[in-house]
C-alpha cells in the first residue's frame, strides 16, 4: 500500500523524502522495523521511539512518522504529525481497509460493568442471529478463535487488525471494552463507534502511571461520547451532568430515575437451588418483564445497558429475555453448581472496593452464612491486603484466607498481612495456604443456605509463583474436588 493512502485521513507535514513509497507493514517496535516498514515513533513509559529513528533507518526502514524532526539520511521519508499515537490509529485503520466503517462497533466504558455488559450484549445479539466479535479484559473472540487479552483495550494496530479479521469471518458487529487508558492513548481513534456506552464513574486508576486526578480520569472517559453516533449513559450516576458535557452524539439514558429513557421498576431478588438472580419490570422506551441469573443492583444496570444497545439492533423482546437468562461471564459472579443446598460462585473482586460491593450485594439475599475465600497478590501494595482483610472480616461470616498470585513473596507473609486487617474486626477466619485445599474446605463445610464466594482470581487460569505462571483454573479445581469426593 502506498504511504499516501495510509496518510489520506491524517493532517501531516512531509519534512523530507517522498510519500510515493510502498509500505508493507506498520511498526511501533524499533526491533521489528525493516525495509518496507513504516516506523511510528511512540513515546512510552520506558522508552521514546524518536531515539530509535536512526537505528531503524540503518535497518532499512525508509519511512518514519514522528512528532519532532529526527536525524536520518536524506533518502528516508519523515512525516511530522501532532500526535503519533493518534496517527498510528488512523494509519492502522487505513492499512486494514477501514474495517470500522463497515463493522458496527459498540464501545463500553465506565469504572464497573464493562466486562459483564459486553458478554450480555454478545449473548443477546447472537441469540437474535447476529455474528458478534468481542474485545475485552478477559479475551478477544473472533469467530471460533479465542485470544487471551493482555490489555482491556489493545493498541490501535491490534484493534484494527482484529476488526479486519472479524469482517473476514463474517461478523456484523463488534462489542468492546474501552478503558480510560485506551481513550487517553488514542487506541480507539480512526473510526466512529455505532454506539458508545458510559456505565458509571468512580475514583479509580488514579496514580503516577495512570491518571493524575479524578477529573483527568473523567475527561478521558468522556471522549467516547465524542466518538460515537449514539451515546447511552447511566442517568443515575452522580456525575451524569459532567459525563455528558461536550457530547456530540445522540444521547439516551437508562437507570432507576424517572428521567431515564429506559427504566427498571419494582426489582425483586430471586433465590433458586444453588443460584441467585434478580427480576424487574422494564419501563420507558420498552415495556416487558426481565429476569437474570446475576444478583444485585449492579446486575440490573448491566442488563439495562445491554437491552438499550440491543434495542438499536431491533432485537425482539422474546430474544432479549431468552438471552439474558443464559448470559454468563467467566469469573464475574460466575455460579458453579456443586450443591442444591448452598450457592458457590467465582468472582474477580481483587481489591477492597470491588470486594465490599460484592459482599454487600450478596448480604441482601440473607444467606445462612456468607463465606468469603480470597488471597492477595504478591509484589503489590500491602495496604490492599489490610483493606481486603478488614472488608471481609466485617461483611463475611467466615473468611478463608488462601494464596492468590504470591509472585516473589512468601504466601504466609501475605496471609499474615490479610489477618492484620481481619483482626480489626470480629470476623472469624481460617487460613489454608494451598488454594485447592482451601476451596475443598469451603465446599465440604458448606451449610444449607450459605453463599460461598471464591474471590480474586475470576477468569484467570494460572498462579504466578517466583516469576513463573503455573496452570490453575478454579473451575478445574472444583471439578477435581467433586470427582475426588465421588471416588
Amino acid at each position: 500500500m502506498k504511504l499516501t493512502q495510509l496518510l489520506e485521513r491524517l493532517e501531516y507535514t512531509c519534512l523530507q523524502g517522498s510519500t510515493d513509497l510502498e509500505i508493507q507493514e506498520i511498526e511501533a517496535d524499533s526491533r521489528k522495523a525493516k525495509e518496507g516498514s513504516l516506523f511510528i515513533c511512540i513515546r512510552g513509559a520506558a522508552a521514546d521511539g524518536h531515539t530509535f529513528a536512526k537505528a531503524v533507518a540503518e535497518q532499512g526502514t525508509k519511512a518514519i512518522v514522528a512528532e519532532e524532526p529526527v536525524e536520518v539520511p536524506e533518502d528516508v521519508t519523515v512525516i511530522l504529525v501532532k500526535d503519533t499515537r493518534y496517527a498510528m490509529a488512523v494509519i492502522a485503520a487505513a492499512y486494514y481497509g477501514y474495517p470500522g466503517d463497515t463493522l458496527k462497533v459498540i464501545g463500553i466504558t465506565g469504572t464497573k460493568g464493562k466486562t459483564t455488559t459486553t458478554y450480555m450484549v454478545k449473548s443477546i445479539l447472537e441469540n437474535a442471529g447476529y455474528k458478534v466479535g468481542l474485545i475485552g479484559t478477559i479475551e478477544t473472540i473472533i469467530g471460533d478463535k479465542v485470544i487471551p487479552s493482555a490489555n482491556t483495550t489493545p493498541e490501535s494496530l491490534l484493534v484494527q487488525k482484529y476488526f479486519r479479521q472479524m469482517l473476514d469471518v463474517g461478523c456484523d458487529c463488534a462489542v468492546m471494552e474501552v478503558s480510560s487508558q485506551g481513550l487517553m492513548l488514542h487506541r480507539t481513534a480512526g473510526f466512529t463507534f455505532e454506539i458508545g456506552i458510559f456505565t458509571n464513574i468512580e475514583p479509580d486508576h488514579i496514580g503516577p502511571n495512570e491518571h493524575t486526578s479524578f477529573e483527568h480520569y473523567l475527561e478521558c472517559k468522556k471522549k467516547l461520547l465524542r466518538q460515537c453516533k449514539i451515546g447511552i449513559v447511566n442517568r443515575d450516576d452522580e456525575h451524569f451532568e459532567k459525563i455528558i458535557e461536550g457530547h456530540t452524539c445522540t444521547l439516551e439514558t437508562y437507570g432507576f430515575s424517572e428521567k431515564a429513557d429506559l427504566r427498571a421498576v419494582d426489582p425483586k431478588l430471586i433465590t433458586g437451588k444453588g443460584t441467585l438472580g434478580i427480576s424487574y419490570q422494564l419501563d420507558g422506551l420498552l415495556h416487558f418483564p426481565v429476569e437474570i441469573d446475576f444478583p444485585g443492583k449492579f446486575s440490573i444496570y448491566n442488563s439495562l445497558t445491554a437491552i438499550a444497545i440491543c434495542h438499536h439492533f431491533h432485537v425482539s423482546e422474546d430474544n432479549i429475555q431468552k438471552a439474558l437468562r443464559v448470559a454468563k461471564v467467566k469469573g464475574r459472579i460466575e455460579m458453579i453448581k456443586v450443591s442444591d443446598e448452598f450457592t458457590l460462585m467465582i468472582d474477580y473482586a481483587h481489591n477492597a472496593m470491588s470486594l465490599e460491593s460484592l459482599l454487600t450485594t450478596l448480604r441482601e439475599y440473607h444467606p445462612n452464612r456468607l463465606v468469603c475465600l480470597f488471597g492477595c497478590g504478591g509484589n503489590r501494595s500491602r495496604d490492599r491486603r489490610f483493606e481486603m482483610g478488614e472488608v471481609s472480616g466485617k461483611l463475611a461470616d467466615l473468611t478463608i484466607i488462601t494464596s492468590d498470585n504470591p509472585r516473589n513473596e512468601e504466601p504466609q507473609a501475605i496471609i499474615d498481612d490479610i489477618k492484620t486487617g481481619i483482626n480489626k474486626t470480629d470476623g472469624k477466619y481460617v487460613e489454608i495456604i494451598d488454594r485447592k485445599e482451601a476451596i475443598a474446605y469451603a465446599i465440604h463445610h458448606g451449610q444449607p443456605g450459605d453463599i460461598v464466594v471464591l474471590a480474586g482470581k475470576g477468569h484467570e487460569d494460572y498462579q504466578e509463583i517466583k516469576g513463573k505462571k503455573y496452570p490453575m483454573d478454579e473451575r478445574v479445581l472444583i471439578q477435581e474436588i467433586m470427582e475426588e469426593d465421588n471416588e
